[in-house]
């Protein structure tokens, strides 16, 4: 094995740089909130809600500007028969960004949430809060997982070696600043990231361009290469064009519900902030794709017989996914391929390291301690954060490690999340009257539709087959293995989503009835959500901020919130009902 040294020099610094920061930043706000009496549990997940428009724009936009990010969105523009039409994410998620600041950013701030299980625990009660925990963790480690995945293809393709090690060391880095500063060192270290992808990704689109081996792009937008690629530009074929809107609100709304998202959502200092920090991370998101793209239609327009990368082109050899890497290592000088690989590691480690924080914040806060230790420290709430930073950590990296699933796993459980928390968001936050037996329903329905459409990533075969569904027969290059898939053109996945919000409206209202009627008796209530939330021994309906210390002016920014007690912080339903009834501004929510 040759390992490019030069490359390697160059990695070692860049990770160096980034402990560094990271560091800086956990010494530079280690009294974050002392002053004020916010909990160190809580300043290690929020930052002491007082992150500025410059680092949250930064730390906002490197959340999803990951590897998987601009990696797939080159991969889609090179891939025959795909192309720019179907390179989704920019626009998908610069949309969700959008969505969420008109409409969730706000209340979510204005009401003081930790975490974005909160309102899930508050209103259906804390069993519910712990099922909903398991597709939010699922799109966390298995994102964190994917992208691990590819930096460590990536540095193998650039600079040669053991892929293992460079996902170890990778995840070791980005687990140790988040253990020492929390969204600190996340925040501090995404700035530094995101210009890193920035620089380093258009420094080496200009000599990729004029490589001799690349043809004129604009030609061959609209002109095929040759004989074995399509016009970069693509096009959504009619029989398509449903899954293809499918596959869009996935993203346009299924990047919504998302932990990393509203963690920086929650630590702004007010929520007209939260809403602009949002606007700002999807301009952000947009900018940040275009040397992706550009990358994506060079490797589309190059002959590759006239390069060190052999005649075989990457698509033939199933590396169509590394085709920006390749085209750094292959069609770029040496010194500006390592410039291009840094940018690739940055734009992992700005999205692992966000993935890891908001897996163990929300299980620290709304399973440890709300549904299990209602009485623990805040000193045993840091040392929970820190021991599950590193346990997650360490199962994002194992995952990552076993390559092959890690892409499937990430695409079925980011379907979960959009499918099951989404239009649990919808209800929880818009819908009055919405209780713990509709959230059962919704989550049971949703969850066997979208299963039921099966996932060719998981060769998961379908046991419900949707409308206009089709066998497409898969070659796989290298093998010669000829596989098999169901296609499901019908829009099963957003059919899915709104069969859950249905359902949860549905049936709570349906049982709401039942109850208050005197059909069924107050003794059936066994999940405490119609008649016996009356009763004072319930803690399951709970508010989790207190109305006078968190104001509800979105012009002024938000004072962080106290440290309370559990007694105080599990109240009862109707101190919530007065406070929303104070702002008619806020969205309301009840279960009368």
């Amino acid at each position: 094995m040759n390992i490019h040294v030069e490359g390697l020099v160059a990695i070692v610094i860049f990770y160096v740089l980034i402990l560094i920061v990271g560091i800086w930043a956990a010494w530079k706000n280690k009294n974050s909130g002392v002053m004020e009496g916010v909990d160190r549990s809580e300043t290690i997940m929020v930052g002491g809600r007082d992150i500025g428009l410059f680092v949250g724009a930064f730390t906002m936009t490197a959340t999803w500007v990951g590897g998987g990010y601009i990696n797939g969105t080159a991969e889609n523009v090179y891939l025959p028969g795909y192309g720019l039409a179907w390179a989704q994410a920019p626009f998908g998620y610069a949309l969700s960004l959008v969505l969420g600041g008109l409409f969730f950013a706000k209340p979510m701030r204005s009401r003081g949430y930790v975490t974005m299980l909160d309102p899930f625990q508050q209103m259906y009660g804390k069993r519910m809060g712990g099922l909903l925990f398991i597709p939010a963790l699922m799109g966390e480690m298995f994102w964190s997982a994917a992208i691990l995945s590819a930096l460590g293809a990536t540095l193998s393709v650039i600079i040669d070696i053991n892929i293992n090690m460079s996902v170890i060391i990778s995840a070791l880095i980005a687990i140790f600043y988040t253990l020492v500063g929390g969204l600190y060192s996340v925040a501090y270290t995404d700035v530094v990231q995101l210009f890193f992808i920035f620089l380093g990704l258009w420094v080496s689109v200009p000599f990729a361009l004029s490589n001799p081996a690349v043809s004129d792009i604009g030609v061959t937008a609209v002109k095929p290469f040759n004989a074995n690629q399509t016009a970069w530009l693509g096009k959504i074929e009619s029989a398509d064009k449903w899954m293809w809107a499918d596959n869009f609100c996935l993203l346009m709304l299924g990047g919504i519900p998302w932990q990393v998202y509203f963690q920086r959502v929650l630590s702004a200092s007010s929520a007209t902030y939260a809403q602009v920090l949002s606007f700002l991370a999807a301009f952000g998101c947009i900018i940040m794709a275009i040397p992706s793209v550009l990358i994506g239609a060079i490797g589309a327009s190059t002959d590759w017989n006239q390069t060190t990368y052999g005649p075989i082109p990457p698509m033939q050899r199933d590396q169509s996914d590394m085709i920006l890497p390749i085209v750094l290592q292959h069609l770029c000088p040496a010194y500006i391929s390592f410039f291009g690989l840094g940018a690739v590691s940055a734009a992992v480690m700005s999205s692992a390291d966000s993935s890891i924080l908001s897996a163990s914040s929300m299980f620290a806060r709304n399973i440890y301690q709300l549904a299990f230790r209602q009485s623990a420290s805040d000193r045993e709430i840091v040392w929970v954060m820190r021991i599950t930073i590193f346990v997650f950590g360490a199962l994002a990296t194992g995952m990552a490690l076993l390559t092959g699933t890690v892409y499937g796993l990430w695409y079925l459980s980011s379907d979960l999340v959009y499918v099951i928390i989404f239009p649990q968001l919808l209800c929880v936050l818009f819908i009055r009257g919405t209780n713990t037996y509709g959230s059962v329903a919704g989550y049971i329905f949703g969850m066997i539709l979208r299963i039921g459409g099966g996932e060719p990533y998981l060769k998961l075969p379908p046991f419900i087959y949707y409308p206009g569904w089709t066998i497409e027969e898969k070659v796989h290059h290298v093998t010669k293995e000829v596989e098999y898939l169901v296609m499901q053109r019908f829009p099963f996945k957003t059919a899915s989503m709104l069969a859950s919000f249905l359902s949860n409206v549905a049936f709570s209202y349906l049982f709401k009835y039942l109850f208050e009627s005197g059909t069924f008796s107050a003794k059936y209530d066994f999940l405490d959500a119609v008649v016996a939330k009356h009763s004072a021994e319930i803690m399951d309906k709970t508010t989790l901020v207190n109305k006078n210390i968190i104001g509800l002016n979105e012009m002024t920014p938000v004072k962080p919130r106290l440290s309370v007690t559990l007694a105080a912080t599990f109240t009862r339903k109707e101190t919530l009902t007065e406070e929303e009834d104070s702002s008619p501004e806020s969205p309301s929510h009840e279960n009368e």
